[in-house]
């Protein structure tokens, strides 16, 4: 996919890995709309966006992922000032053991509400263009990180239900490719206060010692391969596995054979 001219929505946006999704995105072409709850950090960065880009190509709205009023506004203004959706990028998360039903809602269910609120925009049989949706999951995705077990499983759900929604896609002729992106520690505010908000996990906060020590990706990085998966359009159903030392493809056996 040639990403000039395509209108992309980023959740999460104003800062991190959202905010690199952000900049690669319009760097190559798009159009970006940025949501977000941060509305200073995410007020700033359109400013800064305007002059390097122009007023034109991008759009931030306050938006909170757990709300669905606010994020049918959202694609409504979406699709009033750019006239559709091509890419979506669920990056919104947080990593809190101690507020884990806000984690599940955020990490998890707010990835699927807003799925099924761009599908409804996107999906070919609805007269969309089709496209591509890019979940950002986590290496806490496919295999557990014990320290933080509701993360662990909020990403294990982004994954399956990426893969799922692949499969539906594909079978009912949606016309879009749904991936996921699961990159290892990543420089951060979620990786700076990880600690902090281990909960009642704490006493295991040694563990993230060690794969510290190996020195975390920076967010450049995961946007590099986060524009892999949307680009290339032979990528769908996949789980795309990034750290400091590798890069490569998770394979799962299909369950109907």
């Amino acid at each position: 996919m040639a990403l000039n001219g395509k209108i992309a929505v980023v959740t999460g946006a104003a800062l991190g890995i959202g905010k690199a999704i952000t900049e690669i995105l319009l760097q190559n072409g798009a159009k970006v709309v940025l949501l977000d709850v941060n509305d200073n950090a995410g007020t700033s960065l359109k400013e800064s966006l305007d002059k390097q880009h122009g007023r034109e190509r991008t759009l931030f709205l306050n938006c909170d992922v757990e709300s669905e009023e606010q994020l049918k506004v959202a694609f409504q203004k979406t699709v009033q000032t750019f006239g559709g959706v091509d890419i979506l990028c669920n990056n919104a998360g947080i990593l809190d053991e101690g507020a884990w039903e806000k984690t599940v809602s955020i990490n998890l269910v707010g990835v699927i509400k807003v799925t099924y609120l761009a599908l409804e925009l996107m999906n070919k049989l609805n007269g969309g263009r089709g496209g591509v949706i890019v979940n950002i999951a986590s290496m806490a995705g496919l295999g557990p990180f014990e320290c933080c077990p509701v993360y662990t499983a909020t990403k294990h759900g982004v994954v399956g239900f990426t893969q799922a929604m692949a499969a539906a896609s594909t079978a009912s002729g949606y016309g879009i490719r749904f991936n996921a992106l699961c990159p290892g520690l990543v420089q951060t505010d979620l990786f700076t206060h990880m600690i902090d908000r281990l909960g009642q996990f704490s006493h295991l906060a040694d563990i993230i010692a060690k794969p510290a020590e190996k020195g975390a990706l920076n967010v450049s990085e995961v946007a590099e391969c986060f524009l892999e998966l949307v680009t290339d359009a032979t990528k769908n159903g996949e789980a795309l596995m990034v750290t400091p030392s590798f890069k490569k493809y998770r394979t799962f056996p299909p369950l109907n054979q």
